[in-house]
């Protein structure tokens, strides 16, 4: 598989299920996540600090804003590739658990 195959390649369809992320992808993934636990780790001293409220409140919304660009990210890859394959080889199961996924990111 190529370079170009593997950006979008999320996931594999087997019955172990793993992503097949681009190192790129893994990149982009990990580098927003260790912002967000940089930030998670502000907040918390920000608490201890006794930091006015509406502060802390300010940057866990910005946190929340972070980790839902991270699954829409992810969302997006998978959808592009997982979840087309599957209906491709005739999986339309993938249909509902894409559906419950979705749900679940729009609590």
């Amino acid at each position: 598989m190529d370079e170009n195959n593997l950006e979008h390649d999320c996931c594999a369809v087997s019955n172990d299920r793993k992503s097949h992320h681009s190192e790129k992808t893994k990149k982009n993934l990990i580098t927003r996540l260790n912002r967000i636990e940089g930030q998670i780790r502000g907040v918390k001293g920000l608490i201890e600090k006794d930091t006015y409220c509406d502060d802390v409140l300010n940057q866990i919304s910005s946190i929340q804003a972070a980790l839902n660009g991270v699954g829409k990210l992810l969302l997006e890859h998978h959808m592009k590739s997982c979840v087309i394959e599957r209906i491709q080889e005739g999986d339309h199961e993938v249909i509902d658990e894409i559906l419950t996924t979705m749900n679940k990111l729009m609590k």
